[in-house]
């Protein structure tokens, strides 16, 4: 099945390692990890491990077979099995020895999840790193702050940066924490108890762990989907961290706000009918896949709820909604990354919106100052009438405030244009972006500070 959103604007390496050739061969992986784990322990002679080593590969399955048998058997493990049992009936013998269907499935979809974990940090890396710059450049960049849609107090287009730089710090340690939980071994057997691995189960599955690069557990966590669904949950997080951002740009870059714009190009954005059209596809793209990765964590709470120890659908959910939530999550980050990249900024423009509507988002700087003279509660009242007769005469903040107030108010504030000047009230946004920056260079540290080691 095409998509055309994913498919063209996703993470084409989430993509390729959630194909049925990637988890076919994460099965595989898995069961050579076992077959030599149970030789090392002389579970299984040490030749029918190498047996199956060289017979359980992926270019030796038939995958239209396999799709028709698993139409019958319901799983698609037996009949994987049953190929390499043909084709090497000495492997055959001791293949999956202990194991079943949902040990390998669930093994893989941990092998899996964990590259695709560790791919997905390195495209936040990169989306991280160019909002860390961003907001840096544009930490003194003054623009309109906008509480529910309209003018409030002036901020600086770096401080807004810096809020999604810290989200973003915060969702990285959320999916380092998901992946521990995620990237384990599930090999327990049909039920859970390991009795069909014999006495020497518990060192069979450390053993398994650590030819695959996972941790073990020594629970099982057949039922307990607990850490598929965190790892969706923080996958989604992070995707609607982007989804925000590419909102906020597809807002900003309205004409009649013009503060931010996409990259432009030939056609970029372009319409089959309006020639004039730049639209703002990147973003547009984010917040699509945004949503489909909301809309498939969902799923994987919902799939929370099997009963007894293997659950009856409620499992195969999974099946679809962990690829999808990766590949819409990763897209929507690399998306992002793209649109941050290419992001155009208009500081002009933003200072000249500071102005609109007479300039009365200053007017909170000026009861604060009156207020110093009148008190709060009075103070309010008379910046209010003054905003007011602002509008309604069309004038300027400043001058309604010459006109309403009274003279010995006046005559003890600080000069209005140092009252009314946005750049003078910032508060701590300066800090604020440093303290962002900080908190992304603690999580993602440059690579030569951190070295090679992994998270």
């Amino acid at each position: 099945m095409f998509s055309p959103l994913v498919d063209v604007f996703g993470d084409q390496e989430v993509i390729r390692l959630f194909s049925e050739e990637s988890l076919v061969a994460a099965w595989l992986e898995v069961e050579r990890a076992l077959a030599a784990a149970q030789a090392e322990l002389d579970v299984i002679p040490a030749e029918a491990a190498r047996e199956i080593a060289a017979a359980a590969q992926p270019e030796h399955v038939d995958l239209d077979a396999l799709r028709e048998r698993t139409l019958v058997v319901g799983y698609p493990i037996l009949p994987l099995l049953e190929q390499i049992a043909k084709r090497s009936p000495a492997a055959g013998r001791h293949l999956h020895l202990g194991a079943t269907t949902q040990d390998i499935m669930d093994t893989g979809l941990a092998l899996v999840g964990d590259r695709a974990l560790q791919h997905v940090e390195t495209v936040v890396r990169t989306l991280g790193d160019r909002l860390a710059a961003l907001a840096d450049e544009h930490r003194r960049t003054v623009m309109p702050g906008r509480t529910h849609a309209q003018p409030a107090v002036p901020i600086s287009f770096g401080g807004k940066v810096a809020v999604w730089l810290s989200e973003l710090a915060a969702h990285v340690e959320r999916l380092r924490s998901a992946r521990a939980r995620l990237a384990v071994v599930q090999l327990f057997g049909a039920a859970g108890t390991g009795a069909a691995l014999g006495p020497r189960s518990l060192e069979v599955r450390h053993g398994v762990a650590r030819r695959l690069g996972l941790g073990a557990v020594d629970v099982p966590w057949h039922t307990a989907r607990d850490g598929v669904a965190e790892t969706g949950f923080a996958l989604a997080a992070v995707a609607g961290l982007c989804g925000r951002l590419a909102r906020e740009v597809v807002e900003l870059s309205r004409p009649e706000i013009g503060e931010l714009r996409e990259e432009g190009g030939h056609q970029r954005g372009a319409s089959s009918t309006m020639p004039q059209k730049a639209n703002p596809i990147g973003s547009e793209a984010v917040i699509g896949m945004s949503i489909l990765a909301a809309h498939h964590a969902g799923a994987l709470l919902a799939a929370l709820q099997g009963t007894h120890e293997r659950s009856a659908g409620e499992w195969q959910v999974e099946w679809d909604a962990v690829p999808a939530v990766f590949a819409a999550a990763a897209g929507s980050v690399a998306g992002a990354a793209r649109v941050v990249q290419g992001l155009r900024v208009f500081p002009e423009r933003m200072r000249a919106n500071l102005d609109l509507d007479g300039g009365t988002i200053m007017a909170e700087a000026a009861m604060m100052e009156v207020g110093a003279v009148l008190g709060r509660a009075e103070a309010h009242a008379a910046v209010y009438e003054a905003a007011a007769f602002a509008r309604s005469e069309g004038i300027s903040l400043a001058d309604a405030l010459q006109k309403t107030l009274a003279h010995d108010v006046l005559a003890a504030l600080a000069p209005l244009e140092e009252v009314l000047a946005p750049d003078a009230y910032l508060g701590e946004t300066d800090a604020i972006v440093s303290a962002a920056c900080r908190s992304w260079s603690r999580v993602m540290p440059s690579p030569r500070a951190a070295g090679t080691a992994r998270p």
